[in-house]
């Protein structure tokens, strides 16, 4: 018979093997492999001459073409989808979480997955040719919680945005010790549209995160940074129906904006706006949200602590944001939903949402993890 030990040693040894090969393999691709020059075409008519080797998204920012991705080009949000008629290959194992039967077979891709190592035609949505660089200062840094910073972004080149409210941008991260290149990531800006010549946006620090870590232990007021955008579809639908808008965490940026943007153009729409916190020390802005009560006519804020603290002395609303708004919700007619947070969040609010009758083309929602 043969020997169990045996044949776990050979196994490992082929494992170890296979895996070596894997990592020369990309190793090659990434320092010896020459594509040189390569043309994309994108919608038939804009072309691009550019070197071969990087992935389509990097490509694309190359020449100032921005693909929206709120993960940086890791392959985890996947956002950077875009039509690749010719000059790919197969679908890879790390595109397939996140394309439907459909889109596979209407040949979309994730842009940061797939390289250009040879000319290619794309099609992407027509918008996406307005999206800017722009570069800014940072003129205020506000702690909000504990582990949420608020930036202002004071827009230096071009010196004015046009964004709607609930859209996000993509904040450049320079070289520093985490990271040997640039790397952007997505955040909704908290200003309104009203405001053109700065962003806001709301940063949540997450343990060893490229950019989180970037703003809150080593970016200074004073500093000047880069974005792109705007970008997204999560925005106030012009409708008459009731708003029901859901956030936790820095998931708050957006609605504020969608609130504030309400205020400014008068529109009286009944909207009520369930946020989650764990404890007190994570919850914010409570007192801007009561100013926007006392302002917008039929605008209610339900702040709800999941776990709050003796010493929290909380009155308030508590348990799963779910809960709270299982029972304050009324009938899904006549309402429509505006979601953001971390996927959990909002997967188990659509289940109560739409166990209330809200169809689900009328839940509108950003998920950043």
């Amino acid at each position: 018979m043969f020997p169990v030990a045996t044949l776990l040693i050979s196994i490992g040894a082929i494992s170890g093997i296979a895996s070596f090969l894997a990592v020369l393999m990309v190793i090659a691709d990434a320092t010896i492999a020459n594509y040189g020059d390569v043309k994309i075409t994108a919608n038939e008519e804009k072309e691009y001459e550019l070197r071969g080797g990087s992935t389509l998204l990097s490509s694309l920012m190359g020449v100032e073409v921005f693909i929206p991705s709120a993960c940086g080009g890791r392959g985890s949000c996947g956002l950077c989808k875009v039509k690749v008629t010719d000059g790919v290959g197969q679908l890879l194992p790390t595109e397939l979480p996140w394309l439907s039967e459909e889109e596979r077979g209407d040949q979309v891709r994730l842009s940061c997955q797939i390289k250009v190592k040879n000319d290619m035609r794309i099609q992407i949505p027509e918008e996406l040719f307005s999206v800017k660089q722009f570069t800014s200062k940072v003129t205020q840094i506000r702690d909000l919680t504990h582990d949420i910073k608020e930036l202002t972004l004071k827009l230096i080149e071009p010196d004015s945005i046009e964004i709607a409210a609930g859209q996000f941008i993509q904040f450049q991260t320079p070289e520093y010790e985490l990271t040997d290149e640039p790397v952007y990531r997505a955040y909704s800006a908290s200003s309104p549209p009203s405001v053109t010549d700065r962003v806001e946006i709301e940063v949540r620090l997450v343990p060893n995160g490229i950019c989180t870590t970037f703003v809150h232990n080593h970016l200074k007021e004073g500093d000047t940074v880069t974005f792109n955008g705007p970008y997204g579809d999560f925005y106030l639908r012009d409708t008459n129906r009731k708003v029901v808008c859901i956030a936790g965490g820095s998931g708050m940026a957006p609605i504020k904006a969608i609130l504030h943007d309400m205020l400014d153009n008068g529109i009286n729409r009944k909207v009520e706006y369930f946020f989650g916190a764990v404890t007190k020390r994570d919850i914010f802005l409570v007192e801007e949200m009561r100013e926007l009560e006392g302002k917008l006519p039929d605008f209610k804020f339900f702040p709800a602590l999941s776990a709050p603290l003796p010493e929290d002395d909380w009155d308030g609303e508590t348990g799963l944001i779910t809960d709270v708004l299982d029972r304050h919700l009324e009938s899904g007619e006549e309402l429509e939903a505006y979601l953001c947070g971390s996927p959990g969040m909002i997967d188990a609010c659509i289940a109560v949402l739409s166990k209330r009758g809200i169809p689900d083309e009328l839940i509108y929602f950003d998920k950043f993890a």
